[in-house]
């Protein structure tokens, strides 16, 4: 059952940092693989940069709640969200494509 998940590629999961301008201020995000792959594709779907998404995303996440305690968590939660169909009235789900390894 868990064999789809179990062997993805280890590149999926692996830790990536990228190093982003948040606020005015130099800072560096930890988060996988597959995730910068979709805040990638969720920006360009903006016909936005990623650093200008996750600046955009930061602020509104803090005009509307007053702090952003862990944006990392707030990253992968939003991925959640836009795989599942939330990112708009009427959007569809993303199909994820799950690739085993070789």
């Amino acid at each position: 059952m868990c064999e789809v998940f179990a062997g993805q590629d280890p590149q999926r999961y692996r830790p990536v940092n990228r190093s982003v301008r948040i606020g005015g201020h130099s800072t560096s995000i930890q988060i996988e693989a597959a995730f910068w792959d979709l805040i990638d594709e969720m920006a360009a779907g903006q016909g936005l940069s990623t650093s200008r998404f996750l600046s955009t995303l930061y602020d509104e996440a803090l005009e509307i709640n007053g702090s952003v305690p862990n944006f990392a968590s707030l990253l992968r939660t939003s991925c959640l969200i836009y795989i599942m169909g939330g990112a708009g009235k009427g959007a569809e789900p993303r199909r994820l494509q799950i690739v085993a390894a070789e």
